[in-house]
């Protein structure tokens, strides 16, 4: 069989291309919002996603090995899923339709696999739980990638310029703006871990943003 050009192109754009998880960044445009970036593994090319603060933090929570006081909802799911024995083994970002990303996470009880559909920010915050790897297609980052010049640091630091034309997820109650500036980095980490002990998630998500930046300038 031969495999004329366009076929060729086909197969390309259908091609899957590996992600991981290069940060976030609170938008200070749009309110409540935040930007999930994530990275083409092995490549320079970056997949911004506006999601809404209350999947950010449990992204966040996740990420930096925060331990909530009692399950947060993808905690829970887990939890469910793995009593019967279901694992998730992949995310895959697999449409775009105007600036809203659409997932499905592919599951398996060891016999069966099922695909299901979700939104992007909980597929994203449930992989991060099952160690699962995210995929999305060729077409997708060539569409919606940025191809990044300096560093992740500086590239966060500008993601207000480049999400503003995008297409939001549902998104929770918006986060009242305060800033950490002036306490110190002592300071911050005392009151990461008030905000945690009294699950006050949102709060944390932005003190842990203040200690990341300081850690990375």
């Amino acid at each position: 069989m031969v495999v004329g050009n366009t076929d060729n192109h086909l197969l390309l754009n259908m091609k899957k291309v590996k992600l991981d998880i290069v940060g976030l960044s609170y938008s200070q445009t749009q309110s409540g919002a935040y930007a999930l970036v994530l990275g083409e593994v092995n490549g320079r090319r970056r997949l911004p996603i506006i999601i809404g603060a209350f999947e950010a933090q449990a992204i966040a929570i996740e990420i930096e090995k925060m331990t909530p006081s009692r399950p947060l909802t993808h905690d829970l799911f887990k939890t469910f899923a793995q009593t019967y024995n279901i694992q998730i083994q992949e995310v895959l970002i697999y449409n775009l339709v105007e600036g809203v990303f659409f997932a499905k996470l592919i599951c398996t009880d060891g016999e069966n696999t099922q695909e299901i559909d979700a939104r992007t920010s909980d597929a994203i915050a449930l992989a991060v739980r099952f160690n699962a790897v995210i995929y999305t297609y060729e077409f997708i980052l060539s569409s919606a990638g940025i191809v990044i010049e300096g560093n992740d640091f500086l590239f966060l630091e500008n993601m207000d310029n480049m999400t503003k034309e995008q297409g939001t997820e549902d998104m929770s109650t918006a986060i009242p703006t305060s800033s950490y500036k002036s306490l110190s980095i002592e300071e911050l980490q005392q009151k990461l871990q008030e905000a945690i002990a009294e699950e006050a998630y949102e709060k944390a998500a932005k003190i842990r943003d203040e200690i990341s930046k300081r850690n990375s300038a």
